[in-house]
C-alpha cells in the first residue's frame, strides 16, 4: 500500500478531528499554488476567502466568516495551529461527540469573525485575517472549562493541569494584544470566550452545536437520493437454500470481527501500530 492509500485510510478512520486537520492542510496547499506571491514572499488572499473588517466587503461575502478559519498565512502558522488543534481535539473528544466538535469549530469561527469585524469597524481600521486559531482556542477553552484539573504530561515539564496550559496561552495572547496582529488576538480571545459560553450552556441543557448538525443534515438529505424499492416477484413455494444463507452470514461475521479487532487496536495504540497487512485489509474493506 503506497503513501496515498495510507493517507486515505487515516482520513477515513481518523474521525472528524483528523479530517479538519486534513482540510486545513489542503487549503494551505491550494493557497500556496494560487495565492502565494514569490516575488515578495507573502500570501495575497482574495477578499472572497479572507475575512475583511470592511462592511462593504463582508456584507456581500458572508461565507468568509467561515472560510478564513481554514487558511493560514505561512507554514509555521499552520504547523503550530495544527499541533495545538491535535492536542485540544484529543482532549475534547474524550468527553464530547464528533458532531459537537465540528459544531463548536464552525460556530466559534463565525463568532470570532464577527468580533474581529466589529472591533476593527468601530476602531475605524480596515484589515483582513485568516487562520484557525480562534476555533482552536474555543475547543481548548471548552475542554478546559469542562475539566480544568485534567492532568497532562508535557515534555520537559512533566505533569501539569490542563488549566495551566490554557492560562499561559491566554496570557500570551493578552500580552501581545497591542503589539502586533491585533485583529488576530481579538478573534483568539473571542474564540476562547465562545468555548467557555458553549460549555456553560451545555451544562444547563443547551447544545449550540445542534444548529450546525441540523443544518448539515438538511443539506445532506436535500442532495441524497431517496431509496427506491425495486419490484420483487413473490413465489409462494420458493425456499432459500439454507446452506448458502448460513455461509454468507458466517463470512460476513468473520470479516466484521477482524475489522472490529483492528479498530480496537487503533483506539488503544494508535494507527501507526498496525502492520502492513492490517492497513491493506482495512483499506480494501473500506472500498
Amino acid at each position: 500500500m503506497n503513501i496515498l492509500d495510507d493517507l486515505k485510510l487515516q482520513y477515513r478512520l481518523g474521525g472528524i478531528a483528523m479530517r479538519v486537520i486534513y482540510w486545513n492542510i489542503a487549503c494551505f496547499i491550494v493557497s500556496l499554488i494560487f495565492f502565494y506571491q514569490f516575488s515578495i514572499g507573502q500570501f495575497a488572499f482574495p477578499s472572497w476567502l479572507a475575512l475583511s473588517s470592511d462592511p462593504q466587503v463582508f456584507m456581500y461575502k458572508p461565507w468568509t466568516f467561515l472560510t478564513y478559519a481554514f487558511f493560514h498565512d505561512g507554514f509555521f502558522h499552520l504547523l503550530f495551529n495544527m499541533m495545538v488543534l491535535n492536542f485540544a481535539s484529543t482532549l475534547f473528544l474524550t468527553y464530547f461527540t464528533q458532531k459537537q466538535y465540528l459544531g463548536l469549530y464552525i460556530l466559534s469561527a463565525i463568532f470570532a469573525g464577527i468580533a474581529f469585524a466589529l472591533g476593527f469597524y468601530f476602531s475605524n481600521i480596515s484589515a483582513s485575517i485568516v487562520g484557525a486559531s480562534a476555533a482552536i482556542m474555543s475547543i481548548l477553552v471548552a475542554v478546559t472549562t469542562y475539566s480544568p484539573l485534567m492532568g497532562v504530561r508535557l515534555f520537559l515539564f512533566g505533569n501539569v493541569k490542563l488549566w495551566h496550559i490554557t492560562a499561559v496561552i491566554l496570557v500570551l495572547d493578552l500580552m501581545q494584544f497591542r503589539l502586533d496582529n491585533t485583529g488576530g488576538h481579538i478573534s483568539h480571545l473571542a474564540g476562547a470566550l465562545f468555548g467557555f459560553i458553549y460549555i456553560k450552556l451545555l451544562q444547563n441543557g443547551t447544545d449550540l452545536s445542534i444548529i450546525v448538525s441540523k443544518t448539515l443534515d438538511f443539506f445532506a438529505n436535500l442532495f441524497r437520493k431517496s431509496p427506491t424499492t425495486p419490484f420483487k416477484k413473490v413465489h409462494k413455494n420458493y425456499k432459500k437454500p439454507t446452506e448458502r444463507s448460513t455461509s454468507r452470514i458466517v463470512t460476513k461475521d468473520k470479516t466484521q470481527q477482524q475489522i472490529d479487532e483492528i479498530l480496537d487496536k487503533i483506539s488503544q495504540s494508535g494507527y501507526d501500530c498496525l502492520t502492513k497487512e492490517e492497513k491493506e485489509f482495512l483499506f480494501k474493506a473500506g472500498k
